[in-house]
């Protein structure tokens, strides 16, 4: 299993999944850079989406085109009728919400001074 590299690659890696996202019309895309201020991963990546089978597309289709280039999910979770699912690539974790769901959970509170990218 390949993990995503560290620093400058760890950032175009993410910019990559951005756009991939934003492909599938995600909508509010915001990525994070987390390093300074967490041990679990470099960047977050939030993207909501406006349905359960909208949340399956852009999760499969990220998925399906990252693994192409050889890159793989470390963790995947959730389900599109939860409302919320997650893929892990180490480096860059993923959270794709319906937009209800993302505004109960707020995960953007969690790192308020953390600098967004532009995607």
């Amino acid at each position: 299993m390949e993990a995503t590299p560290r620093s400058t690659d760890a950032r175009a890696f993410v910019l990559k999944a951005a756009a991939i996202l934003a492909d599938k019309k995600g909508e509010d895309l915001v990525a994070i850079d987390v390093s300074e201020v967490s041990s679990l991963s470099d960047y977050v990546i939030l993207v909501s989406g406006s349905s359960p089978p909208h949340l399956k597309a852009m999760f499969n289709d990220l998925q399906h085109t990252l693994k192409q280039e050889g890159v793989h999910a470390f963790r995947k979770s959730g389900t599109p009728e939860s409302g919320w699912m997650v893929l892990d690539y180490v480096d860059l974790v993923i959270h794709i919400f319906l937009t209800e769901t993302r505004h109960y959970y707020a995960l953007e509170d969690l790192w308020p001074d953390a600098p967004r990218l532009e995607c």
